[in-house]
């Protein structure tokens, strides 16, 4: 029953660190922006919701690994990503370019 409930807690986390990065750092919304951020190197986090289009999230993913950017796959979908962002509206990826007050990116490459 621990291994659950450390899951919910991890979950309920990520979505904390994303409203403190919302608040405090910089970021960007959408397919496009990602990507010109990728390009130019700025991004230090992506995050992909769980129902992005499969050749969308093989194309972040190899700009992410040419550029040394961390990919973190979101359990939910692109609702409920874009509900943890603070939004009223879907969001299938989100660059992170300064996390701000948020440790986000320390805890995620920990998991790794």
């Amino acid at each position: 029953m621990a291994p659950s409930k450390s899951k919910k807690n991890k979950g309920e986390t990520l979505n904390q660190k994303l409203g403190l990065v919302m608040k405090s750092g910089k970021y960007t919304l959408g397919y496009k922006s990602t990507l010109k951020i990728l390009r130019s190197g700025k991004a230090k986090l992506i995050v992909l919701a769980s129902n992005c289009p499969p050749l969308r999230k093989a194309e972040i993913e190899y700009y992410a690994l040419l550029s040394k950017t961390l990919v973190e796959h979101y359990k939910g979908d692109n609702i409920a990503l874009g509900t943890a962002c603070g939004k009223f509206f879907r969001v299938c990826t989100l660059a992170i370019t300064d996390p701000g007050d948020s440790d986000i990116i320390r805890s995620i490459q920990g998991e790794q």
